[in-house]
């Protein structure tokens, strides 16, 4: 039993707990699914934030105490082998009955979970009492959508379960490695936008290897600057050039491929998600950030501040 990123390096060492549940499948199977940190509770079990599987990933060892903190899940998307073949050009339709059959009757791996109206996912009522809190096996829940107001209602409430939204696959779909094509679509909305001020600008790469397309950018703490995260999507290349030589001429600090400039270029960033994180000053990081316009009409003193950013994070997860 082996586990692999999508860059393909194994990374088994760093999910032992994993290795029980996935060995009770029978025969040789390829599956595609993502590893989660996973919380139970008395309603069910349900996703921690995503900031939470960063702890557990990259480490060569993990201890006990660290299992316990972060425990995980891993919930299979599809199939890719089985029964002795590759299972890639089935209709997804079809994939899904092989997925049925190799998850019947395997000791210590949940069901197709149900969703409550609290948004849990309920399986423990179908599982054993005594079984692990960490390391859990299980179907990806899924839906059947016959119009786009059916969509929306799923889409609302997968937010109100914290998800980020829907993946929406046509049931006649291949399985088509490393593209999704038009018969996978993500439904996604930002959960909302912020006011930042840019600190640094970054050379880009490709194309962009000779503009400053990447930038850092910080929220109010009081008097001080703190940085929230960093976007390099969202403007045209001509938005691009112009910042470009406004940054070469307002830096403070030249470091080759990075440049601290004045904090006076004000973005407006939309975002996925709010996640805990010690990266920055902030204490806070942007899940999937993008810049939606530069923010002519205000000033560095105008931004938002820590509190909002709080303030939003607290709301996201229900508090």
């Amino acid at each position: 039993m082996r586990l692999f990123s999508r860059t393909r390096d194994e990374i088994t060492p760093s999910f032992p707990e994993l290795v029980p549940a996935l060995s009770e499948f029978a025969g040789e199977v390829i599956l595609d699914g993502e590893i989660v940190a996973w919380r139970h509770n008395d309603n069910g079990g349900h996703a921690m934030p995503f900031g939470e599987i960063q702890k557990r990933l990259g480490r060569k060892q993990v201890s006990r105490k660290l299992m316990d903190e972060v425990p995980i899940a891993y919930i299979v998307f599809d199939v890719m082998y089985a029964g002795g073949e590759l299972t890639l050009d089935k209709p997804l339709a079809e994939r899904v009955h092989v997925l049925e059959g190799i998850f019947a009757g395997a000791k210590g791996v949940a069901p197709k979970p149900v969703v409550n109206a609290q948004g849990n996912l309920l399986l423990e009522l179908e599982v054993a009492e005594n079984a692990a809190t960490s390391g859990w096996v299980l179907r990806a829940p899924s839906l059947r959508a016959d119009s786009p107001t059916q969509l929306e209602q799923y889409f609302d409430e997968a937010m109100a379960r914290g998800n980020e939204g829907l993946m929406i696959k046509d049931i006649g779909s291949p399985y088509l490695p490393g593209r999704r094509g038009r018969w996978w679509l993500k439904l996604k909305r930002e959960l909302a936008t912020l006011d930042v001020v840019v600190t640094a600008a970054e050379f880009g790469h490709g194309k962009r290897i000779h503009v400053l397309s990447d930038y850092t950018f910080a929220v109010r703490k009081g008097e001080e600057l703190v940085n929230i995260g960093k976007a390099y999507s969202g403007l045209t290349d001509k938005e691009i050039a112009e910042l470009t030589q406004w940054f070469l001429a307002h830096t403070t600090a030249d470091h080759g491929h990075l440049r601290e400039v004045e904090p006076k270029m004000v973005l407006e960033v939309a975002f996925n998600a709010i996640m805990r994180s010690d990266r920055h000053d902030s204490g806070y990081a942007l899940r999937f950030p993008r810049i939606v316009r530069v923010r002519e009409d205000k000033l560095p003193k105008d931004i938002d501040t820590v509190e909002i950013v709080e303030r939003i994070y607290k709301r996201q997860h229900g508090r």
